[in-house]
């Protein structure tokens, strides 16, 4: 269990700490939503957090097959929606993967993205394509 302690700063405006390590990390709210949009919303952690999680699946993956994959780069395009609420509509994943790999390796990195933990806890409403790029 990972504890996250949450501040609210106000002007709309939050900061958080990871217990464990004591790192701070900041939100604001988005201009389309009140904010002044000068750091990460709160919808834009879950971006993301489902980026940063494929990276670290694909990279213990590939650390499994002695394959390096470092200089591997995600993007996550967020789009939100407003009815019947507003909500994340769709988060586009690219990724883009600099190393010469098989076919075998390729399929095993793929799988990895795409279970990863968080992945699989999106509301399935939330559209998810991903689409990879190999060298």
């Amino acid at each position: 269990m990972v504890t996250i302690d949450i501040e609210y700063k106000g002007d709309l405006r939050n900061e958080a700490v990871h217990q464990p390590s004591g790192t701070r990390l900041n939100t604001d709210a988005p201009k389309d939503n009140q904010g002044k949009g000068e750091s990460f919303s709160p919808s834009d952690l879950v971006a993301t957090a489902l980026g940063s999680c494929m990276m670290t699946i694909m990279g213990i993956a590939a650390r499994n097959m002695n394959v390096d994959i470092k200089g591997t780069k995600v993007t996550v395009q967020k789009e939100m929606v407003t009815t019947p609420l507003r909500r994340i509509g769709k988060l586009g994943v690219k990724i883009i993967v600099p190393v010469k790999l098989t076919d075998e390796q390729k399929k095993k990195l793929e799988n990895a993205a795409l279970t990863c933990p968080v992945h699989k806890s999106l509301h399935p409403d939330v559209q998810t394509p991903v689409e990879f790029v190999w060298a």
